[in-house]
């Protein structure tokens, strides 16, 4: 079972094509973000203007590790890109029950 979710949310900069920022989402998934130690899952989000990602981790340290890398990186630069980062937040949840 997932033991702690980084779950972020946000909105995309004025005029930011939806299409655009999915492909990126996509290939920053499959391309780094798949390949990180612990991971399990990741799912994307959306209410209106508002989006969110969720992204499933063995353990909080894994979940930190992965938020905390300083290592640049191109597929996560081109996601940002399309992000009002003003309008970001961030949380580690502990998975306290799955049913």
């Amino acid at each position: 079972m997932a033991k702690v979710n980084f779950f972020n949310t946000y909105k995309l900069k004025k005029g930011a094509s939806v299409p655009d920022f999915l492909s990126a989402v996509e290939k920053l998934n499959d391309g780094y973000i798949s390949k990180q130690k612990g991971y399990i899952s990741f799912s994307l989000f959306v209410d209106r203007e508002t989006w969110a990602d969720s992204t499933f981790f063995e353990t909080m340290e894994d979940a930190k590790n992965f938020a905390e890398a300083s290592c640049p990186n191109e597929l996560a630069e081109r996601f940002y890109s399309f992000i009002n980062l003003s309008t970001c937040t961030s949380h580690f949840f502990s998975v306290e029950k799955s049913c």
